[in-house]
């Protein structure tokens, strides 16, 4: 009998896999699966458990939200053999989940694990920890994750971080001097906001600047915005974002699989939503097709 290891973070979007936990291990065992249920009891719990125990089953399904997630890709990503994951969004934004098409239906994702297909995802380095889809500095990051949603629809969440910033004023905000380092081109400037992405959904919202975003070509998209010498200028950078056009004038857009960061002072980063520390350097590198998941069959 195939044997199925199920991970999840009951605390996750507001504890709702409680209601749904008896019609997932339904799915599961109707499909011949011996189930082992593990509700994860800490932080890192589902890396440790994976790490000593995953190699004993066909197939892992995590349920939580982008940081229980990542907990999950860490623990498989340190495993000798290729697992495919399983991925039940339960969290408040599931940016991954709504890019590669995993429902939000937490039965129907379930039975993704059943049906769907197996994909072959990047994932992205950052120094030595490990993201899913967006590593992001500068203003309000951590802040925008926390936002209504209605805000975001209006203007997309860089956007958004954008517009905050102009309503509370630019000079409340210091700009960040940064170099940036992709292959023989070296960038040293001021900025305001920076994230590099391997998703279409930022935030909640998908984002027009990333719409052909592929999760297994080995790059991440990257947008970097200079610090504007004129506040005035924000009205254009909006403008831009919005429409999904990166104007060169006042940002910088690349593809790249491998990307360095230095700073003289310590730059506060998220990944994936969650705190990432203060760094003065930061190495990103995208690992390409590095772990199998289950996704949705296209119709």
């Amino acid at each position: 009998m195939k044997k199925l290891l199920f991970l999840y973070n009951a605390h996750s979007g507001r504890e709702k896999i409680k209601s749904k936990l008896v019609k997932i291990i339904d799915i599961f065992a109707k499909a011949g699966y011996e189930i082992t249920v593990h509700p994860t009891q800490a932080k890192d719990d589902a890396t440790n458990t994976i790490i000593a125990d995953g190699e004993r089953y066909d197939t892992i399904v995590v349920s939580g939200g982008d940081g229980t997630l990542d907990e999950a890709v860490k623990g498989m990503l340190n495993l000798k053999k290729d697992i495919p994951l399983g991925y039940i969004p339960a969290g408040s934004t599931n940016d991954f989940a709504k890019t590669i098409g995993i429902s939000s239906d937490m039965a129907k994702a379930a039975e993704t694990v059943i049906y769907g297909e197996q994909f072959p995802c990047d994932i992205g380095t950052f120094n030595d920890s490990y993201f899913v889809y967006i590593a992001a500095f500068g203003i309000l990051t951590e802040v925008s994750y926390e936002t209504k949603q209605e805000f975001k629809n209006v203007f997309g969440h860089m956007a958004y971080v954008l517009e905050g910033v102009r309503s509370v004023g630019m000079g409340n905000f210091k700009p960040i001097e940064m170099t940036i380092t992709v292959g023989d081109r070296v960038i040293k400037d001021s900025f305001i906001y920076g994230m590099i992405s391997n998703s279409t959904s930022v935030g909640g919202v998908k984002s027009p600047l990333f719409k052909e975003a592929q999760l297994n070509d080995g790059k991440f998209e990257g947008i970097f915005v200079r610090y504007p010498e004129d506040p005035t200028d924000l009205n254009a950078v909006l403008a831009s974002l919005i429409a999904g056009e990166p104007d060169p004038e006042y940002m910088y857009y690349f593809k790249a699989s491998e990307i360095n960061f230095s700073s003289d002072e310590p730059v506060a980063w998220t990944r994936d939503g969650e705190n990432g520390g203060s760094h003065t350097e930061v190495t990103i590198k995208n690992l390409k097709q590095a772990v199998t998941i289950f996704k949705p069959v296209k119709k």
